[in-house]
């Protein structure tokens, strides 16, 4: 049988996103053996993953799983996705944003051009996603993880965007 995971509870996402690393839950018990030097058995932890009845993932062992998804080169963009859905459980955001380049953009002007474009084309799939999942005028949980994924495209983009208006302004103030 097949166990149904939700994209908005923290927990499951986690749970996604080990199983989803190379070497899954087996490599993620082996490596908090070897971290904690604590024995954890990997269907153990699949049950405190899965959230069963008396069975709960500590914030230590949540982040010991988020070093080692970071740690593997596949898994670096989902492993912080729990943490997103967490934050989202109490009406906060969290977004992973990637480092500008040293010194930032020789043309920052044409980086603000490039993301706006960039917004407008992530705007554009969350806008064909969202009609094909309401169509049914029901959002399930597949649907639900696709339409968050592109507004969190928008959501990133744009505090890109904000940061390279900052250092355009900058740059602009400095040539005066």
């Amino acid at each position: 049988m097949t166990c149904r995971t939700s994209a908005l509870n923290w927990i499951d996402v986690l749970y996604n996103s080990v199983r989803e690393t190379p070497g899954g839950v087996q490599a993620a018990a082996a490596y908090l053996t070897q971290r904690r030097g604590k024995s954890m058995h990997p269907e153990t932890l699949r049950a405190k993953l899965r959230g069963l009845e008396g069975e709960s993932v500590s914030i230590e062992i949540a982040e010991l799983l988020t070093e080692w998804m970071q740690e593997q080169t596949v898994s670096k963009e989902r492993a912080l996705d729990w943490l997103q859905a967490f934050a989202g459980r109490f009406d906060l955001a969290v977004e992973v944003v990637p480092p500008a380049p040293e010194g930032g953009w020789a043309d920052e002007v044409g980086a603000v051009q490039t993301k706006l474009l960039e917004i407008n084309s992530f705007m554009g799939r969350l806008a064909g996603t969202a009609v094909q999942a309401m169509a049914d005028r029901r959002i399930d949980s597949d649907e639900a993880q696709l339409m968050i994924r592109e507004a969190r495209s928008i959501i990133t983009m744009a505090y890109r965007l904000i940061r390279n208006i900052a250092r355009a302004a900058a740059k602009g103030r400095a040539s005066r």
